[in-house]
């Protein structure tokens, strides 16, 4: 049987050349090719806010010495079990002046509800390094734990003994050569004064007139004269002493917060819950799991925060069901607030608490959840 016939030449079809719109088409998609793989690895001018860790204030959390340590831990006063979770917060930074996301990681941010594209210059100022930042952020911690402990102990009924202190002089400050660091400011005009905003009433009535105060230093008490400048701040004319305060208090118990590596002040709210569900019987989230975020100051007023969005993904995928936020920041919740997690407004610590009361009562209805501040447009 045969299968070729050696004398039959076989001629190839003729090769179909490509149309001039084909081979347009073509050198396009290959341009377009490389200009994605070149811009891929050009710098640009933004970063990438996405959900950071989340840290349960009646928890434990990694010391320094990475030890399993309680989040916050009390002496001198009794303390109580606590079930559930009051959750605090954080975000994450991708990127920094020495290294910003790649275009194609900015596109998958963007279509990414749970995260953010910022402008560089919104997170890292022009001018002022990371370590700079990390340092103001750090501090701002401090001051906030601070904060969160003399609002739940002054909640809870105790006196925090308050003090007004000078952190720093600003440059060309109307108080150089007169007031110091450390400085602890005790009345201005005769007035005692235990907070930042009852002195700058004091000094904006004067109305540029030298203020007297009572200070003490290095243990000693002494009064002494300074005559505010003015200034021009956001159209309107202020008088300022040119110091920047801090608030300082003598607590009468002990309260340990430990939290590493994580700065600002938006925990101040949560480390408050977490301080009076310590020192008081029962749970007060009702053994739920609740998350939160706000800064908070001695009087109890919670304040805004930046990164809410990213805050609320962070609670859902830490499983919170319940989420207490900032009144002032009820305009970027309305709208994106994820799926199974429901949202109450706040704007004090008595808010918060109202909030828990009602989350933890095994009676509630949906009456009584309708009935809680939330957040609305506008």
């Amino acid at each position: 049987m045969t299968l070729f016939d050696e004398n039959v030449t076989i001629t190839p079809a003729p090769r179909r050349r490509m149309s001039r719109g084909m081979r347009a088409g073509v050198w396009s998609l290959t341009v377009a090719l490389a200009v994605l793989l070149v811009i891929t690895f050009l710098p640009t001018s933004y970063v990438i806010q996405r959900p950071g860790p989340v840290y349960n204030t009646l928890g434990t959390t990694e010391s320094t010495q990475g030890t399993q340590v309680p989040l916050i831990s009390v002496e001198g006063a009794e303390t109580f079990p606590t079930e559930g979770a009051l959750d605090l917060l954080t975000v994450q930074v991708v990127g920094s002046r020495e290294r910003t996301p790649s275009w194609f990681e900015l596109a998958t941010a963007w279509f990414d509800p749970s995260k953010a594209v910022l402008p560089i210059d919104t997170v890292f100022p022009d001018g002022e390094s990371t370590q700079q930042r990390n340092e103001q952020s750090a501090a701002m911690m401090v001051d906030s734990q601070k904060e969160a402990t003399a609002a739940a102990l002054t909640e809870l009924g105790y006196d925090v003994g308050a003090q007004l202190e000078v952190y720093s002089l600003t440059e060309d400050s109307a108080s150089a050569g007169v007031l110091e660091e450390g400085d602890v400011i005790l009345a201005a005009n005769g007035t005692t004064v235990t907070d930042a905003a009852t002195l700058r009433e004091i000094v904006a009535d004067g109305d540029g007139a030298p203020v007297d105060l009572a200070i003490q230093r290095d243990g000693g008490a002494r009064t002494v004269s300074v005559t505010p400048r003015s200034t021009e701040i956001d159209g309107e004319q202020v008088w300022l002493l040119g110091i920047q305060l801090t608030n300082d208090y003598e607590f009468p118990i002990d309260v340990t917060i430990q939290l590493n590596n994580v700065g600002g002040p938006s925990a101040g709210m949560m480390f408050a819950l977490g301080i009076i569900d310590t020192l008081t019987p029962g749970q007060l989230n009702g053994g739920e799991n609740v998350a939160g975020t706000g800064t908070i100051d001695a009087a109890g007023d919670v304040g805004p925060i930046g990164g809410i969005r990213q805050k609320m993904w962070g609670a859902v995928g830490a499983g919170a069901d319940w989420f207490l936020a900032p009144a002032d920041n009820c305009d970027e919740v309305v709208g994106y607030v994820p799926d199974g997690l429901r949202v109450f407004s706040v704007a004090t610590l008595d808010d918060a608490l109202d909030v828990l009361e009602v989350v933890a009562d095994p009676e509630r209805d949906a009456a009584d959840l309708a009935a809680l501040p939330a957040c609305t447009a506008g």
